[in-house]
């Protein structure tokens, strides 16, 4: 398998549906560019949990997963599981942050998730980020919807314990959950790791990549 880098990267943007959307989905990823790329900018956004215990975990999760870096972090207050009916509150959400940020990387759910609140947000991305590079994670559920990506993030075996340390630690009020615990998350992250010729990976679907095959290293 090539691997392609992306160059220096100065500023992300990370976007979830759900506070734990992004820990889960590009946790490792995130751990691993924030490690190599000191003091960048995440601009964090979920779109729902705002002004509960949610976003309270949310916050102390990702300045943990953004260990180092020049974090902020935004969480509205759309009704969980009603996102279609509040298509114009996220846009306005993702519009305000595209205000302020000029991202190199885009991480986002993906357009081909079977829960509603993920791939209505996964269909807003590239109408306000349009130019940009966006990777859409993955999270593993009850519906059976994982597909086949295109662009992996290896993990070492460090790394990869990290990410489940940290998402049990920082979002208790998701323990109770059947699919929420660490043989799933290793579990998926050793499927994509084989896939990529890594012992751990995070996998995205990749829309859009433009080659710049002039450059020379």
């Amino acid at each position: 398998m090539i691997g392609l880098g992306t160059g220096r990267l100065r500023r992300i943007v990370a976007l979830g549906a759900h506070c734990d959307d992004i820990a889960i989905g590009a946790g490792g990823t995130l751990l691993t560019i924030c490690a190599e790329h000191p003091g960048i900018r995440v601009d964090a956004l979920a779109l729902s949990g705002g002004g509960t215990e949610r976003e309270a975990e949310e916050r102390a999760a990702l300045t943990a997963f953004c260990s180092g870096a020049d974090l902020g972090v935004t969480v509205l207050k759309l009704p969980d599981g009603r996102f279609p009916a509040h298509w114009e509150e996220a846009k306005n959400g993702l519009e305000d942050l595209r205000r302020r940020t000029d991202p190199d990387l885009v991480l986002s759910p993906r357009t081909a998730d079977a829960h509603q609140d993920h791939r209505g947000l996964a269909r807003l991305v590239p109408t306000v980020f349009r130019t940009h590079l966006q990777l859409e994670y993955e999270i593993v559920k009850w519906d059976g919807d994982l597909g086949r990506p295109e662009a992996y993030v290896p993990l070492s075996p460090e790394r990869a314990e990290q990410k489940v340390r940290l998402l049990h630690e920082h979002y208790p009020s998701q323990r109770h959950r059947p699919w929420y615990d660490r043989e799933a998350f290793l579990g998926l992250a050793r499927i994509r790791g084989i896939e990529c010729g890594h012992r751990y990976a995070e996998a995205f679907d990749l829309k859009k990549l433009a080659l710049d095959l002039t450059a020379k290293g």
